[in-house]
């Protein structure tokens, strides 16, 4: 199917549509590809998002651009690319990916991102330097880059020129004492931790860190914010693979504050299932990583190697928007791609005492592509973002990464939880 079909526009049933490529591209570069979308409030209450776009993921064209809204969200500015806009082709040096946004007490907006610098150890878009850029008119205008100091680990190449392979998939939680807490994913340099030869990307060692920032509103340049990685070396969260025990995959880990001030962070694994881990003093320490389940006691839910990101919906209760199957769905095996649809929510509960603090109920069905292609790919990887609009909570995905819409969780949907 033509990726440009608009009558595809509507098969996950969006209420907002936020980005429709054209193919005519984005300041010279390629439109079509569009992921990690993160929509987020400007300090005056108007929405505002940045993501990934290219011509497909992965690609050196790859850039970060920059739209703008109302409280409501209804009309959108068109994209203007804000961090690279002149990748070269023949490196990718240059390119930049998987911007997320921060805002300070005084409305200052920063981006950070990930920029490669024409050296790959794992993949060309995720080796790269943390760099940044800030806007104090809303997004209007934005100051020049600087690089931010990241700290290194012992899952890094062991030569400092060598970048990291680190992505923050989510926007940073304002939590606690009012500082942002990011997760995370960083792959394990094959140079330094070399993996058995096995075929596919989700055989890659990763691991998850957790980032403080702690001088954030005092508005700082970007070259001058503090970074505290709370998951120095050994202390990265790891989960095991299956008949490796010494190798660990765990990534994308999206964190919640929970009702007792515990935070809790559920990511993707290749188990066949979501993890989870939880923190009892604001990120310091975490919890060794577990399956999660529908509650103690309870049988675990079904994902494969596939973002599936929990967000707080009110004081005490939770989404989490996960596939509803494992590493195995109808024709396609090993956490293909292809099998990450269809979506689906359940709502979670506060339970307090010592184990697992939610609860969750049986699944809800959500939206499916019905394996409907879109610029080469059929799937619903949550790559998203969660916002109250109108009163009413809303998720802003990227249909097959490639349209850019949101749905409204309305009580229709929750209304039908039932748990076990």
């Amino acid at each position: 199917m033509n990726g440009n079909d608009k009558a595809e526009l509507f098969r996950t049933h969006p209420d907002y549509v936020i980005y429709v490529p054209d193919g005519r591209g984005t300041g010279g570069l390629p439109d079509v590809a569009n992921e990690h979308f993160l929509v987020f409030r400007r300090g005056d209450g108007t929405l505002a998002a940045v993501w990934t776009q290219s011509g497909f993921e992965g690609e050196c064209n790859q850039h970060i651009v920059f739209a703008s809204s109302d409280s409501r969200g209804r009309v959108w500015s068109p994209p203007r690319i804000i961090a690279g806009g002149s990748p070269d082709p023949a490196t990718g040096r240059g390119m930049c990916s998987w911007g997320f946004p921060l805002v300070s007490r005084s409305g200052r907006i920063y981006v950070l991102y990930s920029k490669h610098m024409g050296i790959n150890d794992i993949f060309t878009h995720t080796t790269g330097l943390l760099h940044g850029i800030f806007s104090d008119d809303g997004g209007e205008s934005w100051s020049a880059e600087e690089a931010v100091t990241l700290p290194r680990t012992i899952w890094d190449h062991p030569d400092p020129a060598v970048p990291p392979n680190c992505i923050v998939w989510q926007k940073p939680l304002r939590f606690g004492d009012g500082r942002y807490l990011a997760g995370v994913t960083r792959w394990v340099s094959p140079s330094r931790y070399p993996a058995p030869a096995e075929d596919g990307w989700y055989n890659d060692d990763s691991v998850v860190d957790f980032l403080r920032f702690e001088n954030l509103d005092a508005d700082p340049d970007c070259g001058d914010l503090e970074i505290t990685l709370l998951t120095p070396d050994e202390q990265s969260l790891r989960f095991p693979i299956a008949g490796h025990p010494e190798r660990s995959l765990v990534q994308e880990p999206s964190i919640v504050e929970l009702p007792d001030g515990r935070l809790f962070a559920v990511m993707r694994s290749v188990s066949g299932h979501p993890v989870c881990a939880q923190s009892r003093d604001g990120g310091e320490h975490w919890s060794r990583p577990e399956i999660l389940t529908y509650g103690d006691g309870l049988p675990p839910l079904a994902h494969p190697l596939s973002p599936c990101p929990c967000y707080r919906l009110n004081e005490t209760e939770y989404l989490l928007f996960f596939h509803n199957h494992g590493a195995d769905f109808g024709p396609w095996q090993n956490h293909d791609g292809r099998g990450r649809r269809p979506i689906y929510l359940s709502l979670g509960r506060f339970a307090p005492g010592d184990g697992q603090p939610l609860r969750f109920s049986a699944p809800i069905s959500l939206m499916d592509s019905d394996n409907v292609e879109l610029n080469r790919r059929s799937d619903l990887a949550l790559y998203s973002s969660f916002e109250e609009v109108d009163g009413r909570p809303v998720l802003f995905y990227p249909d097959r990464k490639h349209f850019l819409v949101g749905r409204i969780i309305g009580p229709e949907l929750l209304d039908r939880a039932v748990f076990p």
